[in-house]
């Protein structure tokens, strides 16, 4: 019996973790304000619609590493099912997708820093994200792993500050914070974040080779993990969104301060500082790892790109939490998802590859007008 539970530790339960665990990152943390314009039925309309699409690519994908020999990652696999060209883009949206991850996490990581100090040492969010960043960047060029192996105990402390915030605003919770009309100039902001918020396609192969023999538990795996997190999500924006209503800042936490007081905000803000900023190394070094092996650059040079091309965006004046999650997810992720459906129509054609692929398409256009609009200055 001990050893059928080991078994299903190592086979199921561990894959289901790990999934389900790089899903659930920075995105969530944008969800209670955008539920805040739009209402929770508009919202339950994304999850819906996106999380059948997102479980769909992540199927597909999981497929394509079954019937791939060796680990890959995306790069690998659009090499050998759409040459040197499907190659290159791949690698240019993994590496402008990190990118814009790791600028969300010194912007919200940065303004949970700033809820947390200020109080008591002054001073603005682009200081706390200097100080978030340097921090950060000396652990990356020091290439300290172990950061990354505390990220999900960061993650469960941090749900259990949520917990405790859920018993202290229990009785400010207000349904009706849950069900605003919604506003029809925010209707399709959903989009970007929640595709963010979903996907974990870059971890298929990992668990793929995670579960051994196994392979066909993969199908159970993918949908549930996106459930979990799905279900993560509408318990977290109930929370928050349900206690600040309209007052939901971008990143949810600070605005919990005036209806719960310093203390209890204080805690959830310490995991939220911990969560984030381990995420942060973790793909801070994944990149960095990207440049050095992958691409050959010098590893100090991979070091500076890694790190210092998002805090220049930073500093030029992309501080937005919101609308950089929806330019990764709209249009980087998207890109990887239509890559993902153009190599699967390699090896079996299904009716339903195209209307995807155009959906994808038509998301990305509606994130680069969303970008042009929001920061003009940057593009012209």
């Amino acid at each position: 019996m001990a050893e059928n539970g080991k078994q299903a530790l190592r086979t199921f339960i561990y894959p289901l973790a790990v999934l389900s665990g790089t899903i659930v990152g920075v995105g969530f943390f944008s969800l209670p304000y955008i539920a805040s314009k739009v209402g929770l039925w508009v919202m339950l309309g994304y999850f819906l619609i996106l999380g059948s699409i997102v479980i769909l690519i992540h199927l597909i994908f999981g497929e394509l590493a079954v019937r791939t020999p060796d680990y890959k990652r995306l790069p690998g696999f659009a090499k050998i099912y759409l040459g040197n060209t499907g190659k290159a883009i791949a690698v240019i949206s993994t590496i402008l997708g990190a990118f814009g991850a790791i600028l969300a996490y010194l912007i919200v990581g940065g303004e949970f820093l700033r809820g947390l100090l200020s109080p008591i040492f002054g001073g603005n969010s682009a200081f706390y994200t200097l100080f978030y960043f340097v921090a950060g960047a000396f652990l990356i060029y020091s290439g300290i792993k172990i950061i990354a192996k505390i990220e999900l105990l960061s993650v469960i402390l941090f749900f259990l500050a949520l917990i405790a915030i859920f018993f202290r605003g229990q009785h400010l919770l207000n349904i009706e914070n849950l069900f605003l009309k919604p506003n029809l100039a925010f209707l399709f902001l959903p989009y970007g974040p929640i595709l963010f918020s979903l996907w974990g396609a870059a971890l298929i192969p990992e668990v793929e080779e995670m579960l051994g023999a196994r392979k066909d538990l993969l199908k159970k795996i993918i949908p549930l993990s996106i459930v979990i997190a799905i279900i993560i999500y509408l318990v977290f924006i109930y929370l928050v969104t349900g206690i600040t209503g309209s007052q939901t800042t971008e990143s949810a936490l600070g605005g919990l301060r005036t209806f719960l007081g310093n203390g209890i905000v204080s805690i959830a803000l310490i995991f939220g500082v911990l969560t984030t900023f381990t995420s942060f190394i973790a793909l801070g070094l994944t990149l960095r790892n990207v440049f050095w092996y992958d691409l050959k650059i010098n590893k100090n040079l991979a070091f500076i790109i890694t790190c210092f091309i998002p805090l220049a965006l930073f500093f030029s004046g992309i501080q937005s939490f919101i609308p950089v999650i929806s330019v990764v997810g709209g249009i980087m992720l998207a890109v990887d998802g239509i890559l993902i459906l153009l190599m699967y129509q390699k090896i079996k054609r299904s009716f339903y590859i195209y209307p995807l692929i155009l959906i994808f398409f038509l998301g990305i256009i509606y994130e680069i007008i969303y970008f042009v609009k929001k920061w003009p200055g940057f593009i012209f």
